[in-house]
């Protein structure tokens, strides 16, 4: 009988990453995320828009988190410890829990915690909870994700 290693090492479970460094939000990349999306919202392109339906700037879509939690999951993804070959992964969930909209010209930093490393036969999928703050370190945006890190099979 084979015996299955999981391809993630389970240890890292738990473990909580430095927060990054801060992330302007500019507001071009809030369009261009918002056109990337397919966006139709105006808050999302229109200053005045945006404005109008009391925000400070254009409106990042719901899913534009994803670009602050990339650059925790790339900490995780370099750590030798967590052992993930990034060439092995696919994606398998994406949520966000939104305390607020993210803004243009919000300063954002992010928090990564491994909160799960489940072995599926040859398999592991490792679940990341991202924290995301703003320049007050308020809550804005929890990103959680699943990875499918692919073994021999």
């Amino acid at each position: 009988m084979q015996q299955t290693i999981s391809v993630v090492n389970p240890n890292v479970q738990g473990k909580k990453y430095p927060p990054t460094d801060p992330y302007l939000v500019g507001r071009e990349k809030v369009r261009e995320f918002a056109h990337a999306v397919k966006s139709t919202n105006a808050n999302n392109f229109d200053v005045f828009a945006a404005q109008a339906a009391g925000y400070d700037d254009v409106v990042a879509a719901p899913t534009f988190a994803v670009v602050i939690q990339e650059r925790s999951l790339a900490t995780v993804l370099a750590d030798p410890e967590a052992a993930i070959d990034f060439s092995r992964v696919v994606h398998g969930d994406q949520r966000f829990i939104h305390e607020r909209p993210i803004v243009a010209g919000d300063e954002l930093t992010s928090q990564l915690e491994v909160a799960s490393v489940k072995s599926l036969g040859a398999h592991s999928m490792v679940t990341f909870e991202t924290k995301i703050y703003d320049v007050d370190n308020q809550l804005v945006c929890t990103a959680i994700s699943t990875l499918v890190v692919r073994g021999d099979e």
